[in-house]
């Protein structure tokens, strides 16, 4: 197939493009490439992507909140699937930045739907975050749970997303997926991300600050699960609920092509679990700063993850110990520590 991957300059979609080319699908990657982390990091993964390649892989350089760029992406190629991965992602970065979350969240995934719609895409498949659960406490966190209280604008545009999704799947025919992540983890990951930071504090012997005082729980799920969940997902195309009731609603399903699916581990982790196995990787120990709640974080995280497993028989495998090791392996080598 060709295949569309969004954000191929990310750690997710680098690595959702190069699971496709291995398997033998023709990538066509489209990433603007932002500073909002090193873009040194990201000019890196293309560079991995075109050496992997063999002629398997395009990559176009533009914004998804520039429309004429996104007509022309679409004009020039007749995609299989979209598989939708660029966004302004951050929960803390979205207290100060709201207006570029509105842009690429917002803006540029309207100009997706509308592409896709009058492209014809088959199937549809897009990132949303385990962040919409926001207030939610009822744990593990479903699909068939309402998401009405989001506590950062980050899970707010997320969240609009699905609904913008639903409407063009009732509207259009669009089938479209919906993939909550929770806490990805993993080689090539995001310098803002917790498993980065700690990483490169506790190599430099420098404190790390632990939010909430330490007492998270976190649903972390390694890369190479979420690709494969991600890909499986991509290739069942959404259909209609032929049993959904509009009288007594599943937010998770519709009688449109519409569907939205957890995607993570499933065993949530205590924070000072996750460092320990960052601490047995690095053999360094961790000077540990214990500090209040941040606004805008969530406790815990915890996914139901059966709905996935029914439909398309995804099944996590990585435990947190070895993909904390292959992450540290992969940091010392890129880095050269």
């Amino acid at each position: 197939m060709k295949i569309l991957v969004t954000g191929a300059a990310g750690f997710i979609g680098f690595h959702t493009a190069k699971a496709l080319m291995e398997r033998g699908d023709v990538v066509v990657g489209f990433d603007n490439v932002n500073d909002y982390y090193d873009p040194t990091l990201k000019e890196a993964r293309l560079t991995e992507l075109t050496r992997l390649a063999h002629n398997a892989w395009t990559f176009v350089r533009g914004d998804l909140a520039d429309e004429q760029a996104v007509s022309r992406l679409f004009s020039a190629h007749r995609f299989d699937r979209v598989i939708h991965l660029a966004a302004q992602a951050g929960v803390r970065y979205s207290l100060e930045n709201p207006m570029s979350y509105v842009q690429s969240n917002l803006v540029g995934f309207t100009n997706i739907l509308e592409a896709c719609r009058h492209g014809r895409v088959p199937h549809l498949t897009y990132a949303s975050t385990s962040s919409v659960y926001g207030g939610n406490s009822k744990m593990p966190f479903s699909e068939k749970d309402g998401v009405d209280h989001p506590l950062q604008f980050y899970a707010a545009t997320k969240r609009a997303n699905e609904l913008m999704a639903h409407s063009y799947s009732h509207l259009f025919k669009l089938p479209t997926t919906g993939l909550r992540f929770f806490t990805v983890y993993g080689p090539w990951g995001r310098p803002d991300m917790a498993l980065f930071l700690f990483t490169k504090a506790i190599l430099a012997g420098e404190p790390i600050r632990l939010f909430n005082n330490g007492m998270h729980t976190r649903d972390f799920t390694y890369i190479d699960d979420i690709v494969e969940g991600i890909i499986r997902a991509s290739d069942q195309i959404a259909e209609p609920d032929l049993h959904w009731n509009s009288a007594a609603p599943d937010p998770s399903r519709s009688a449109a092509p519409f569907r939205i699916f957890n995607i993570g581990n499933g065993r949530p982790v205590a924070l000072d679990d996750y460092i320990t196995a960052i601490e047995a990787a690095t053999g360094k120990t961790a000077i540990r700063e214990r500090v209040p709640l941040q606004p805008g974080d969530i406790p815990d995280t915890f996914a139901d993850m059966s709905a996935l497993e029914e439909a398309v028989g995804y099944r996590p495998s990585t435990p947190v110990t070895e993909g904390v090791s292959k992450f540290v392996d992969w940091y010392r080598r890129y880095y050269g520590v």
